[in-house]
């Protein structure tokens, strides 16, 4: 509670009491948790999303509470016949954003496109190992597809894709891919701070960082020159934007209703009727498409034994999860595709709940008094998982009733993050929001391989053959009913061979307050704020 009123206390001796009328254009938002990088490249978090996509612009992005993919920096767009080559014209006139230690000459050009994109793909260039994470979305989504990108002209840029790639222009709306400055980082490298590009980021979008502080704010402030502010539906509408890091959703809605946030994100159910019945404040839903599971550490005993996992599967009670954590309207699943999206295999059903035929699976591998296992719980609210802590007891309590005994693991969200990446969990809880409406692109990135090597955001490293030679075939035709043929096979073989369970489809509720006006839920990817304004 001593951290929650030091939070809170600043904001009002900055005169940023939300009743005060000199403070009407500084929209705060009580979010769920710290971004873990203030670079877009590294993340694949969307409460990093969040942030990072109020501050980059991409070529193309999602249109705010829908699902077309729209111009971002880039004006339009061309594609071959064959689906390999790819020009983009890019807008003139776009204003680059300046902090303390630079300050752009020139307006946003192809150079900044080639940079963003062999800055992730090159190895050998030297922004590369900055920082020195890894670049999971383009290892997920490009990598080994671009033969070539050339500039053709300061303001048209060409992909040349070694391969058919029917949803490239779309996946380039996944905020891993928002243009970063060339000058920018040419500037710091020879400063001997290179580092600065991600921790001190430019961009072009709607707000520039003020600062971050981390476990209470990230505090952003309206960039005037941003290309968008001419259009009224893409125009940054405050003054200042600030995220108050709250992690408890009770917190959350505490703070919203005491008029200490305009925005509370994922509110928890037990809250719902709480909100609805006060006349200050709203309840706003919107479609998403997303899906949470747990995951299996395969090359490790005992889940390198498919009974093993199949009994696991049996032992958890997916209806009691689905009505205790996930909110209204979220449904218990066999596809990994969400009800959201084409592609979706409506004939999957999970595995049925039946602890007997889980001890008799476990007996048959040999484990007849069970096991013991870590089982790690998300820390934080996200639309796939409302409540990960409930969710691992739940699965806890189920598991012990067929003798395995789970211990829960969890850490702050950066770190939680980093660690499941590492491989480190046994059995990981993770899940993921689609960044763009193509079904493959969050199966790609979580369950394919690459010459036979897990991606990084494949954490259980499971390869199948038979499942990628389904992706694969997907991802390079056009036809989307041939492509749906494909993506409904590859579903039944990742159900049978059970590298994870899958918990559920989310559903996405945010909280407002009712002088919040034009604020929508974002199905994919990051939420913008611009468009979004303040009633005097």
């Amino acid at each position: 509670m001593k951290r929650n009123r030091c939070l809170v206390a600043p904001i009002f001796a900055a005169g940023l009491f939300l009743s005060a009328p000199a403070v009407a254009s500084t929209l705060i938002v009580c979010t769920e948790g710290n971004p873990d990088t203030l670079s877009p490249q590294y993340t694949t978090s969307g409460t990093t999303y969040d942030v990072t996509e109020n501050i980059y612009n991409k070529l193309v992005m999602v249109e705010r509470g829908g699902a077309a993919i729209v111009p971002g920096l880039a004006e339009t767009w061309t594609a071959s016949p064959d689906a390999k080559v790819f020009e983009f014209k890019l807008r003139k006139g776009v204003k680059w954003q300046s902090n303390k230690t630079f300050t752009p000459t020139r307006d946003m050009n192809a150079d900044d496109v080639i940079f963003t994109f062999e800055r992730q793909g090159n190895r050998d260039h030297p922004f590369h190992k900055v920082g020195g994470a890894a670049y999971a979305t383009y290892e997920n989504v490009l990598a080994g597809k671009i033969a070539k990108l050339e500039k053709v002209d300061d303001y048209t840029v060409r992909f040349t894709l070694n391969v058919p790639t029917a949803a490239f222009v779309g996946s380039l709306s996944d905020g891993s891919f928002a243009i970063m400055s060339a000058e920018h980082a040419d500037k710091m490298l020879k400063a001997g701070t290179p580092d600065q590009i991600d921790t001190a980021p430019v961009g072009t979008g709607p707000f520039s960082l003020v600062r971050f502080q981390r476990d209470t704010e990230v505090r952003m402030k309206k960039f005037p020159g941003y290309w968008g502010n001419a259009t009224p539906d893409m125009a940054a509408k405050v003054d200042n934007v600030v995220y108050l890091i709250a992690p408890e959703p009770s917190v959350r809605i505490a703070k919203l209703k005491a008029g200490e946030c305009h925005i509370a994100r994922y509110p928890n159910m037990p809250d719902f009727e709480t909100i609805k019945a006060d006349p200050k404040l709203e309840l706003v839903q919107g479609p998403v498409a997303d899906m949470s599971y747990i995951t299996f550490k395969l090359k490790e005993k005992p889940f390198s034994d498919k009974r093993v996992r199949e009994a696991l599967a049996h032992a958890i009670d997916l209806e009691a999860i689905n009505k205790a954590v996930f909110f209204p309207g979220s449904k218990t699943t066999g596809s990994l595709v969400p009800p959201t999206l084409w592609g979706r295999n409506d004939e999957l059903k999970p595995r049925a709940y039946d602890p007997e035929k889980a001890k008799a699976l476990l007996a048959e591998a040999g484990y007849p008094e069970g096991f013991t296992t870590d089982l790690w719980a998300m820390p934080i609210a996200r639309p796939y998982m409302p409540n990960g802590r409930r969710a691992a007891e739940m699965i806890q309590a189920d598991w012990a009733k067929i003798g395995v005994k789970a211990k829960i693991v969890t850490y702050e969200w950066g770190e939680y993050i980093k660690r499941i990446r590492n491989r480190e969990a046994s059995v990981g809880m993770t899940g993921g929001m689609w960044d763009f409406p193509d079904p493959g692109h969050s199966i790609t990135g979580r369950w394919t391989c690459v010459e036979g090597k897990p991606r990084p955001n494949n954490t259980p490293d499971w390869c199948n053959a038979d499942f990628q030679k389904e992706m694969d075939a997907a991802s390079q035709i056009s036809d989307q009913e041939q492509r749906a043929k494909h993506y409904r096979k590859a579903q039944e073989i990742w159900l049978a061979d059970i590298p994870g369970v899958l918990l559920g489809n989310g559903a996405k509720f945010e909280a407002a307050r009712r002088e919040v006006k034009d604020f929508k839920v974002q199905p994919f990817g990051g939420t913008p704020l611009y468009g979004v304004s303040l009633a005097d």
